[in-house]
């Protein structure tokens, strides 16, 4: 087992639950709370929690007895609570709110497949989770018990990948991966490595946080047939890590996974420096690296967790120089109408000149880097290497304009916008309008 030691928790009200059930998934999953009686046996409901756990139509309510227990019950500001009980706050509607923020339906050519960069998707297995976000940015479509992917989008989607050459990394997300039944997720990591140009296989779950005990045996030497595998957990605060969580990374860990963690900036949550930093150090004890620190996303129910954008850049600032560097995350705006993940960080690149360069570190010490005086520049037009591994066009971007493919990258209509009705400037028109000087061509200009 994972040699590093957290406190393991369980609520009063599970105590007489024997050993063999509590670290059962399957009991887990058929006894989640959901309800106000649920949730008032095992802590005080606030107003608050109790108009919106009444409240018709609301974003699915399931959390797991063991994630529960995680909860201090005297907190009415517990960080764990906050994600998974409503508030009222949730009907709130803010500016920018929208259903799908990152217009992934938009980038699906098929049910559940999500294409929006080059080389790789996102592909969306199931609706269900083993409990609900408040934050969840596919409120959309997950949490509803009668839709979720059926045989035939699994079909659709494997069919497209098979076709596409140029997918070489597959994310399975959903909903949760790990919900689905095992010979159900068996098989399709199974289709999918059959189909050669498919290197990387990825799974994003928060299933070994809100119910460690899913990670078994069976489950890790199922997931290891199909390497190379990576593996992506959700973290929000430090009080999700407990011995449990533990000793599940540790078993993925020790089946030859990868593991990585990503987080969501929540206000009153995580929106803390410190909070961060604990966070990210009890991850990398526990092998998980902290991959990405999303700012929260513009979908409904969502607005009492927002932060502004500069407090994630006061974390990184916080985070960088300050602990390992493999414990940092990279701050990213997942950017509304599908752009894709936008990395945004305090600036260390101070000025420069066309030999020096300008830098300061984290404690605001400032440097200066001497630039090559000579330096062969890199033609990826005559290197056969390069031409062999250029970006797809149209999607290359700012790549493409330093590797040579175009001078500039308009928005749409913005040759239609600055031409203005003009065409061939007037005096290079082919008119009898225009006639030359003669100036420079040896003649004089009153012949």
């Amino acid at each position: 087992m994972s040699p590093a030691s957290f406190e393991s928790k369980r609520a009063p009200f599970f105590k007489e639950i024997p050993d063999e059930k509590w670290n059962d998934w399957r009991w887990q999953m058929a006894n989640r709370l959901n309800s106000v009686e649920d949730f008032n046996q095992v802590l005080k409901l606030t107003p608050s929690e109790e108009k919106a756990l009444s409240t018709p139509g609301l974003f699915r309510v399931d959390v797991t007895p063991y994630y529960v227990s995680l909860i201090d019950p005297d907190d009415v500001d517990d960080p764990i609570r906050k994600q998974i009980i409503p508030t009222a706050g949730e009907v709130d509607v803010f500016t920018g709110m929208m259903e799908d923020s990152l217009a992934e339906d938009r980038h699906s050519p098929v049910p559940g497949l999500v294409h929006r960069y080059p080389d790789r998707v996102l592909m969306l297995v199931t609706t269900q989770c083993a409990s609900y976000c408040r934050y969840c940015t596919r409120a959309r479509i997950v949490g509803d018990p009668t839709q979720t992917f059926s045989r035939t989008d699994f079909d659709a989607q494997i069919e497209y990948l098979k076709n596409t050459p140029q997918v070489r990394d597959v994310l399975l997300s959903g909903g949760d991966p790990l919900t689905l039944a095992p010979k159900v997720l068996e098989e399709l990591l199974t289709r999918l490595r059959e189909i050669p140009h498919i290197e990387i296989i990825r799974i994003g779950s928060r299933v070994p946080v809100f119910m460690p005990m899913r990670v078994t045996t069976e489950l890790t030497d199922m997931l290891q047939k199909f390497h190379p595998l990576w593996f992506n957990i959700h973290v929000n605060h430090p009080n999700e890590i407990s011995q449990e969580l533990a000793d599940s990374m540790d078993k993925l860990s020790r089946a030859g996974i990868p593991l990585g963690n990503q987080s969501v900036l929540l206000a009153g949550i995580n929106d803390c420096v410190h909070i961060q930093r604990d966070l990210v150090q009890k991850l990398v004890r526990i092998r998980v690296r902290p991959y990405y620190l999303y700012q929260c996303d513009l979908v409904e129910g969502a607005g009492h967790f927002r932060t502004p954008i500069s407090k994630g850049i006061e974390i990184i600032e916080g985070l960088r120089g300050h602990t390992s560097g493999f414990s940092v995350p990279t701050f990213v705006v997942d950017a509304p109408g599908g752009g894709g993940k936008i990395p945004v960080m305090p600036n260390y690149y101070i000025s420069s000149s066309d030999h020096k360069v300008v830098l300061r570190n984290y404690e605001g010490y400032i440097t200066t880097y001497e630039e090559p005086q000579k330096y062969a520049i890199h033609d990826p037009k005559t290197c056969s290497y390069c031409q062999n591994k250029r970006l797809e066009p149209g999607q290359s971007g700012v790549s493409g304009l330093l590797d040579g493919e175009a001078m500039f990258i308009e928005p749409e209509h913005f040759e239609e916008l600055h031409n203005r009705g003009g065409g061939q400037h007037r005096l290079r028109a082919d008119t009898d309008k225009w006639k030359p000087l003669g100036i420079g061509d040896g003649k004089s200009g009153n012949e």
